[in-house]
């Protein structure tokens, strides 16, 4: 019976085989040890020569770190082994002896891993947080089906660049120009007219010269948009969906969790309770109280997110922004229409910003009047002002960063380990 490392604890006492690659080995003459990994965890298998003879001994020296094989046992359970369990071996049956492995046990540089992604993602650290990965999408799509939500995939090319052409990545279309999107969000209004709440969850290009920690040029995007909906309908949502998207990899995850050495009850606090909600104004008291001045009508920057996060130890929404540095279709707030109905949520710990979201606006003049002060072509977005033509309504919605998002519930240093394949300002291998 062939079984995985995570299903194990139900084989007590019985013969199954493993398959899968060598993470490490050691002997220690009539027993040797072989820690067998099949992506799903890591198991130490025990072989002794009562049990595999000296054949089995010199198969089990024959093997390399990453050589793939199969092996059988009976389970035992052991406190002390990594996930309560080891395997017994009565046969170990190579299936390819892997050449010198170029990732040791040990400390290697960050470029050495980066130029390895395609092997280092084996280790358990970047398992784990690959798995994190996988949890937060599908728990996300599950709590915005719970919503009624429909998911609509939006398209990656895009005839025109609506917000500038600075940080879009060009290429030819059978000799027009075409862009890989920023965003999936202006389609998003199209489908949320159409099926009322709607979201597309894919890759984002953005072509910017940065390099810090909180940047990829390709990330992905999880874009709900929704129909008869307000800032404070879209502010509840976001709050709804990623407490129940921390919770649920808190359920799902504990072992990957404990990989990588996060505290389970310190994130569990950090959701539990209300998400802190400031203005922008306010926010400016607070970062000015902390030497962190900034004047009115300036975005923020990381330290500044970095400083309102830890003000709080929780996620915190700052909302109504001015509508100079925010984007042309947020509705102002009509009580102050120099600010927007928007707000940013930022996440604890100094992982900046994790969603951006507002309402829309849905007055056909205003929003030619805000594409005409952004110097944007009516031409390019006919198609959207359309959607103001007929049967226009109050909408809202919001794009969430899975790997900023990631990076936050994993304690990382850098984004680039929230991602199988990172792309980056000087990486494009493998």
């Amino acid at each position: 019976m062939t079984v995985t490392v995570a299903q194990v604890g139900r084989y007590e006492g019985q013969e199954v085989e493993l398959a899968g690659w060598v993470y490490n080995r050691r002997s220690s003459g009539r027993i040797a040890f072989l820690l067998l990994r099949d992506g799903t965890g890591v198991i130490q298998c025990v072989l002794s020569r009562d049990r595999v003879g000296d054949q089995g001994l010199e198969v089990f020296e024959g093997l390399t770190q990453e050589s793939s094989c199969r092996v059988r046992g009976v389970v035992r359970a052991d406190r002390r082994a990594p996930g309560g369990y080891e395997l017994d071996v009565t046969a170990l049956e190579p299936v390819h002896v892997a050449e010198d492995y170029p990732i040791k046990l040990k400390e290697h540089g960050v470029d050495f891993l980066m130029d390895h992604r395609h092997l280092w993602i084996r280790t358990p650290r970047q398992n784990a947080i690959l798995r994190v990965r996988a949890a937060v999408m599908a728990a996300a799509a599950e709590a915005l089906a719970r919503e009624g939500f429909v998911r609509v995939d939006a398209p990656i090319l895009t005839p025109s660049a609506p917000e500038g052409t600075t940080n879009l990545f060009e290429t030819d279309y059978f000799g027009d120009k075409a862009y890989l999107s920023q965003s999936g969000q202006l389609y998003m209004e199209a489908a949320c007219m159409a099926l009322g709440k709607v979201y597309c969850l894919g890759p984002t290009f953005r072509a910017e010269q940065s390099k810090t920690r909180r940047h990829l040029l390709e990330f992905w995007m999880l874009e709900p948009e929704a129909a008869f909906f307000t800032h404070e309908d879209n502010v509840a949502l976001q709050e709804r969906l990623v407490r129940q998207v921390v919770l649920a990899v808190l359920e799902r995850c504990p072992r990957e969790l404990e990989t990588l050495g996060r505290d389970p009850e310190h994130l569990r606090r950090q959701v539990e309770g209300p998400f802190a909600r400031i203005t922008y104004d306010e926010a400016l008291r607070i970062l000015d109280e902390r030497g962190l001045g900034l004047p009115w009508g300036e975005d923020f920057g990381a330290p500044h997110e970095t400083a309102l996060s830890q003000h709080f130890g929780r996620p915190v929404f700052v909302e109504r922004f001015p509508t100079r540095v925010k984007a042309f279709y947020m509705e102002p707030d009509p009580q102050r229409p120099e600010v927007a109905l928007c707000a940013d949520l930022l996440a604890p710990d100094g992982y900046g910003e994790i969603i951006g979201g507002s309402q829309r606006i849905s007055d056909l003049d205003l929003l030619l009047r805000r594409i005409d002060e952004h110097g944007l072509s009516r031409e390019a977005l006919a198609w959207y002002i359309d959607l103001r033509r007929y049967g226009s309504v109050p909408h809202a919605g919001f794009g969430l960063g899975i790997e900023r998002t990631v990076a936050w519930i994993c304690g990382l240093e850098h984004v680039r380990e929230a991602i199988p394949f990172p792309r980056l300002l000087n990486r494009l291998y493998p």
